[in-house]
């Protein structure tokens, strides 16, 4: 393709890049480009969230350039404050070193693993000596970093910022130094970061690397972004059928984005939202999984709703949801699925007639069937739960 062509194509779904003029220049260099991600291991699993980075590495991959995953096994314990309102917890080596294994299992259903080149960061962190760290950092002021909203914020709440994480830009920022990074992937969230390495670069004599920021990903609720602590998350080891049931959750106005950033294609509006939605489905727990268990996850969920098949349906259980129908449903939601809904929210689903107690609906917000004989429990579109005694 053409260095315009290329610029096209990822363009799509970039949230900023600074500049495109710079990176149609370095595409005309007509060679590989170093693409740099960076990731921290806090934690074993990852989310859909995160692999929207991916997906746009995986694009670059395609095109021919070179992709560069950096694992923070240094940084990753100091922990990244971007976007924090407090300190992150502090890891052991061992602990990073244990997610780092199973996150890169999980990034490599996204990536060719032939044409990444992994690196830790520890590689150079580990080996300088303290003069070397003070020289480093007295390549920034003080000022310059306490410019970050997320710190500016912080501060004028007269919360605690540890110098510890004063660090973690230039640290991030070194390592575009080192991988000599043509371009950076990040989120909104990394912009700061991210311009830190191309001041590093330029003091290093070195050609400044493009800033490339991809959106945060909503979460299930279509408003916050995607979270573990929200519980608004599809994680990349659920099994399938939640997988499946989670994405058929999302809204009809989500599903463009969702299309757009974890798929890379613009969603066929001639779809009917139904199918496109679990065309969308499909095709992620395909990825993550298998054809087969993609299909097998489909045929469920057909069973379970388009089929009004309850009864055999492998449905979560739940237990000890309440006496009143209100009540039933806030419980349900909390048990099976881990998100938190208001007795005012379960009233208007109730008064709404979302809501069946085997097969038949309940709109009276005051009723309370025999929960204790058990049953079947549709709170939703695309959720449903097995009460037991």
């Amino acid at each position: 393709m053409s260095p315009e062509q290329q610029l096209e194509i990822l363009k799509r779904g970039a949230a900023q890049i600074i500049s495109e003029a710079d990176l149609l220049a370095k595409l005309r260099e007509n060679r590989p480009l170093n693409i740099k991600l960076g990731v921290d291991p806090t934690a074993p699993d990852i989310h859909l969230g995160f692999t929207v980075a991916l997906q746009k590495l995986r694009q670059f991959q395609d095109l021919g350039h070179t992709a560069i995953l950096i694992i923070g096994d240094f940084t990753a314990m100091i922990g990244d404050p971007s976007g924090r309102s407090k300190t992150r917890p502090q890891l052991t080596h061992d602990q990073v070193m244990a997610n780092a294994q199973s996150f890169r299992a999980q990034a490599f259903k996204i990536l060719d693993p032939q044409r990444t080149r992994t690196v830790f960061n520890g590689e150079w962190f580990e080996m300088m000596t303290f003069e070397e760290v003070i020289r480093l950092n007295s390549r920034v002021t003080l000022q310059q970093m306490l410019q970050r909203e997320d710190f500016a914020k912080r501060l004028s709440k007269n919360e605690p910022v540890r110098l510890h994480e004063i660090q973690y830009p230039i640290i991030q920022g070194w390592d575009s130094v080192k991988v000599k990074a043509d371009v950076e992937i990040g989120g909104t969230d990394q912009l700061f970061n991210i311009l830190v390495g191309r001041d590093l670069q330029k003091e290093e004599g070195l050609p400044q690397q493009v800033v490339f920021l991809m959106p945060l990903l909503e979460g299930l609720d279509g408003v916050q972004k995607m979270s573990k602590s929200l519980g608004n998350y599809v994680g990349v080891s659920e099994p399938a059928e939640t997988m499946f049931g989670k994405l058929m959750s999302i809204s009809d106005a989500l599903m463009e984005r969702y299309y757009l950033l974890l798929l890379g294609e613009v969603l066929d509006k001639n779809l009917h939202p139904m199918d496109a939605k679990k065309q969308l489905a499909f095709r992620i727990v395909e990825r993550y999984h298998s054809k087969e268990c993609a299909q097998a996850a489909l045929d469920g969920f057909n069973t379970r709703f388009s089929k009004k098949d309850l009864a055999h349906a492998d449905l979560p259980e739940v237990s000890g949801i309440g006496p009143d129908i209100v009540s039933a449903v806030v419980a349900s939601y909390s048990q099976a699925f881990k998100i938190t809904k208001s007795r005012g929210d379960a009233r208007r689903l109730v008064e709404q007639g979302s809501i069946q107690w085997n097969g038949a609906k309940v709109t009276d917000p005051k009723a309370a069937p025999a929960f204790a004989e058990g049953g079947e429990l549709k709170l939703d579109k695309t959720r449903a739960v097995r009460v037991t005694a």
